[in-house]
């Protein structure tokens, strides 16, 4: 027990950090709740000291009922009542404690899960302000595990202190004040010893317990992840008949896990074993105590009872000890992982001064702009570039040129080290993310969906839009049509990423919930680089009419998707090193034209391989199974 009161830094911080939600100063009602049920705790431990009488009057009076002693119980009590009414007192105040009790755990609730759920939501929003590079760097999977652990870890701790460990020490202090009065200090050095022991005994069990507990977390943590990983990669394995080295591997682990559990139960055994036997000897030497202080006629054999129950009274919350502290301790490591998050600082924010983006044309303008993800990596060197109002720009270059580090600047997502970026004159770092980001809309190179219906997913575009208004986007982005076919239509569910859909199909439910947005300003980042030239085509046709009368940057991959674009801007290591139009920037047969001719000829030997594949197939000398290559079905 002095160990979870022993004060520490950490601990400090956790519950500094609970405090204004476990008293949330403006929720009167709650505050109330938390002092009623800090009364009825205190009361109902009251009543549970008291019960240890009642076994005690009833014990003393039944004596003297048996022996014609009845004058040597207490005359006024004698009067009063009874044995009879002693033993129904006693059964009377079990109940009273139990419901007592229960009511504290029902008002409590509300309290705990109010903590929990405003935390909760605290850090779910704190974790979308913070910036793409937190997010990069971390497991997404990792984040929802630290919100999903803290929120569980503030449930369990505010009830573990106030419904547990507290009334655990209220309780002790009330037994002591009752063997004070009632016996003497033997009784109390007895009790203290006992219950030092046994709580040191607990804690050093419970540590040993915790580390051989992790132990067989991380063995069925990793078991759990090879078989996900294994499955996953069903194909995989089959292709390489690896059935029974996917098993070995899993093996290995379970192996571990095995040991360690067997471990686990030994060491509970022995837990449970050293906490009965302090336990009992406490017991039997106050017991022996009192056999002795009756015999010599200093108690009554109703003293004898009363320090049974009250010794059987404090066993159920010392016996919870060792879990409380487990639960008390991983409750506050899992709250201070919360807190760290919610300590970050976000990377971007709001100027203190900033105001809303006013857009009136839309006109883009890199100003010399520097840029770097690391000190020693620089990706952008003093670029400079216009996207006039309505024109469509195109930005290409070789892999790791900095094109789609633009379009995160642009969505700042990231601050950049020198120079400014303006829309309509305003400097993007002077007006507010949420008015910079809701005046742009984005088609990604990847579209990932909500696991949830094709009319979520649209609709996301614009939430208070009606089910015309989603199916009109639906048709300009040539997805209505599927959509019909399918059973459930808007209502069907996409699956985890939208993985049930195909790359073509997500492509357009992002386009179609771009055009619902109707932003001013679209950014194109490499949409239809992934796509087949079938599907390209119909996308890009989408494209065009999204983009039109809008400003328009395109970050493309494909050259022959920007053709017909206004300005082309070629980059070179983060240097704008061409611009022009198409056939302009054929003429320089500079880095443009390069890129262009390189994959024009890889395009030609694509088809070129395709018509072979087809006549062979033709010929008979392929099955057709064997003409499936990559790109050509």
């Amino acid at each position: 027990m002095w160990q979870l009161l022993r004060p520490d830094p950490a601990r400090v911080r956790v519950l500094r950090g609970l405090y204004p939600y476990v008293w949330p100063v403006d929720r009167p009602d709650l505050q109330r709740t938390v002092l009623l049920s800090l009364g009825l705790m205190l009361l109902a431990k009251i009543v549970t000291v008291l019960m240890p009488f009642t076994l005690k009057w009833a014990t003393d009076g039944l004596v003297a009922v048996v022996s014609g002693k009845s004058g040597e119980v207490p005359t006024v009590f004698w009067l009063v009542a009874g044995p009879l009414a002693a033993t129904l007192m006693y059964g009377f105040v079990r109940v009273l404690m139990t419901v007592l009790m229960q009511i504290r755990e029902g008002l409590f609730a509300k309290v705990a899960m109010h903590a929990v759920r405003k935390m909760a939501l605290t850090a779910f929003d704190h974790m979308h302000r913070l910036s793409l590079r937190f997010h990069l760097e971390r497991k997404t999977g990792g984040l929802t595990r630290v919100l999903e652990r803290g929120r569980d870890g503030i449930e369990q701790l505010t009830r573990m202190t106030l419904m547990t460990f507290l009334p655990t020490i209220v309780e002790l202090i009330l037994v002591l004040t009752v063997c004070a009065i009632e016996f003497d200090w033997r009784y109390i050095v007895a009790i203290v010893t006992m219950v030092a022991l046994y709580l040191w005994f607990t804690f050093w069990a419970t540590e040993w317990r915790m580390q051989i507990r992790r132990t067989m977390n991380e063995s069925d943590t990793e078991a759990n992840t090879k078989a996900i990983d294994s499955l996953l990669n069903y194909e995989t394995v089959k292709y390489f008949g690896a059935e029974r080295r996917e098993a070995e591997r899993y093996d290995k682990s379970l192996a571990i896990y095995e040991k360690a559990s067997i471990n686990t139960y030994i060491s509970l055994a022995v837990l449970n074993t050293g906490q009965g036997v302090i336990f009992t000897a406490g017991l039997t030497a106050c017991l022996a105590m009192s056999a002795i202080d009756v015999m010599a006629g200093k108690n009554t054999v109703g003293h004898f009872a009363m320090v049974n129950l009250i010794f059987l009274q404090l066993f159920i919350p010392l016996n919870f000890m060792g879990t409380m502290y487990r639960e008390i301790k991983q409750s506050l490591l899992d709250i201070e992982r919360m807190m760290d998050i919610l300590e970050q600082n976000p990377e971007i924010a709001d100027r203190p001064h900033s105001t809303p983006l006013k857009v009136t044309g839309g006109t883009i303008r890199f100003e010399e702009v520097a840029f770097r993800y690391e000190p020693e990596r620089p990706i952008l060197n003093g670029l400079s570039f216009e996207v006039p109002a309505g024109k469509m720009v195109a930005i290409v270059g070789p892999s790791g040129a900095g094109k789609s580090t633009i379009s995160r600047i642009l969505m700042r997502f990231y601050d950049i080290a020198g120079g400014r970026v303006t829309i309509d004159g305003q400097d993007i770092r002077d007006v507010t993310q949420a008015s910079l980001r809701g005046a742009m809309g984005v088609v990604p190179q990847d579209t990932v969906l909500f696991n949830d219906t094709l009319l979520y997913n649209i609709q996301y575009g614009r939430p208070d839009a009606t089910p015309a208004e989603v199916e009109e986007a639906a048709k300009l982005a040539q997805i209505d049509g599927f959509i019909k076919q399918m059973p459930d239509g808007y209502e069907t569910m996409v699956g985890e990423r939208g993985l049930k859909l195909s790359g073509g199909e997500k492509q357009r439910v992002a386009i179609a919930r771009t055009i619902l947005k109707a932003p001013p300003i679209l950014i194109l980042d490499e949409a239809t680089s992934a796509l087949d030239s079938h599907t390209e085509k119909e996308i890009q046709d989408a494209l065009d009419r999204v983009s039109k009368d809008r400003t328009t940057l395109v970050i493309a991959h494909r050259l022959s998707t920007i053709v017909h674009a206004d300005n082309i801007l070629v980059l070179e290591q983060g240097k704008l090193v061409e611009q022009g139009r198409h056939a302009e920037l054929l003429a320089k047969d500079g880095l443009y034209a390069s890129l262009w001719n390189r994959q024009r000829q890889a395009e030609k030997a694509r088809e070129e391989l395709a018509r072979t594949l087809e006549e062979a197939e033709k010929a008979g000398a392929l099955r057709p199974a064997d003409a499936r290559i990559p790109g050509l079905g």
